[in-house]
């Protein structure tokens, strides 16, 4: 079994990004943030707080490289200590919008984006109770499988949607159960940060009809 990589840092984050040294020091500040936060309460796996840079900033920031878009309206849905919201929030100009039931998380976010001075906005409420508002970009990141990460998705997206969920292991059998309800092109790319990690771009996404629903179970 191959050793795992030596923890990322600040500046090798930087080199892997090539972000300015302001916005280096606004994740500087959300890193301290998150370890003064964890304390009190769960708001990533305790093995990946050695690893941030990696594990969260990296893994989040990844998502900037997969549209052609600069801005434009960005939600995040189940953001949690807000990765990747923030990540975006902080390290470009879209208008990121988070998702989040736990009111602590959000709690924390919010924090954060004082903070730092992020463009984000947060909504403590679950993604299904929200008014559903077109989209540019939609993301979510270890938040369910992907067939019930589409039927959440699906209120929020136009006709150039783009939607980017980071995908685990697990990846293929989701696209397969995924593929029996909805109609959608894809895209896979490999994670930077996990060997078993995928990223899914998915454009023009639309629902079976019950008929072609039918047709593709037989």
């Amino acid at each position: 079994m191959a050793e795992p990589p030596s923890p990322l840092g600040p500046d090798g984050f930087q080199k892997a990004s090539n972000v300015s040294r302001e916005t280096l020091d606004r994740l500087t500040i959300y890193a301290g943030l998150l370890e003064k936060w964890q304390k009190a309460i769960n708001l990533v796996g305790k093995s990946t707080l050695s690893d941030i840079w990696r594990r969260h900033m990296l893994d989040s920031f990844q998502l900037l490289a997969l549209t052609d878009r600069a801005r434009g309206s960005w939600i995040d849905l189940g953001s949690g200590a807000g990765f990747p919201a923030l990540v975006v929030a902080i390290c470009s100009e879209f208008d990121v919008q988070a998702v989040e039931s736990d009111q602590r998380k959000c709690l924390f976010m919010s924090n954060v984006s004082r903070e730092t001075s992020a463009n984000l906005v947060v909504h403590k409420e679950r993604i299904e109770e929200m008014a559903p508002v077109p989209a540019d970009i939609i993301s979510a990141r270890a938040l369910a499988p992907l067939d019930r990460l589409l039927d959440l998705a699906a209120p929020f997206v136009h006709d150039a949607t783009e939607i980017l969920f980071l995908k685990g292991q697990d990846v293929d059998e989701e696209l397969t159960k995924a593929s029996k309800c909805w109609i959608m092109e894809i895209e896979r790319h490999r994670s930077l940060t996990s060997e078993d990690g995928s990223i899914l771009k998915i454009t023009k996404l639309r629902r079976r009809s019950p008929t072609r629903e039918a047709e593709y179970h037989e």
